[in-house]
């Protein structure tokens, strides 16, 4: 999936997959994660979501990734905070207070770059990115972060019915891309009311990896 394909979704308004309020999910979960006050939370392929203004609300601080530099201009106006952008190699970095948010391709977001990430939070990412990107996503993602826990949100139907994003990703294959260095937990799952874009059943569920050296309760 090409770049040009997101920068258009922006450039034309086409952003349904942008809620207009927090995530359900996160407001219920988020607190399994177990992150003290001022803790670094990162958001891959963040756009302009309301969830980090959740965050920020919350006392926490927020690290995102986002290819299109409108939805993060758009992200800071709705905040209403005024960023300071530097020039990152192949990165753009808009930084205000207690968030940093990194414009450009999430490969070329090095852990150097990132700095120290306490969790991640990934309602959209994972789901965006085509099947054949999925694995050298997700290896890159536990590189730049060390393996931090996550707060992951996949969607599962039959992706014969319909074309991504999102896409469809069954537990199969998160346990296939995180099993190895995470334990998993799905901490909740429901029908997507009136299907996927109101066109084909899906499930939403919500997974909690931990390190394999952490204890879940």
């Amino acid at each position: 999936m090409e770049a040009s394909f997101w920068h258009q979704k922006w450039e034309r308004g086409e952003i349904a997959f942008h809620e207009s309020e927090a995530n359900p999910f996160l407001i219920a979960h988020f607190e399994k994660l177990k992150l003290a006050k001022g803790c670094r939370v990162f958001l891959p392929l963040c756009g302009k979501t309301r969830d980090i203004s959740w965050l920020l609300g919350c006392g926490y601080r927020v690290a995102g990734a986002e290819l299109s530099e409108l939805a993060v201009n758009e992200l800071f106006k709705e905040l209403g905070l005024e960023p300071q952008i530097f020039k990152a190699r192949e990165l753009v970095r808009y930084s205000a207070k207690d968030i940093d948010i990194f414009v450009g391709d999430i490969f070329d977001v090095s852990a150097e770059f990132l700095g120290p990430i306490s969790a991640i939070y990934d309602r959209a990412a994972l789901v965006a990115l085509p099947s054949s990107i999925r694995e050298r996503y997700t290896s890159h993602l536990m590189n730049i972060t060390g393996t931090a826990p996550q707060l992951l949100i996949c969607y599962e139907y039959d992706q014969r019915l319909m074309d991504g994003p999102p896409f469809s990703v069954n537990e199969n294959e998160v346990k296939q891309h995180y099993g190895a260095m995470y334990q998993l937990k799905a901490v909740e799952s429901k029908r997507v009311a009136g299907g996927l874009k109101g066109k084909v059943a899906s499930t939403e569920t919500v997974w909690l990896l931990q390190h394999v050296s952490v204890k879940q309760s």
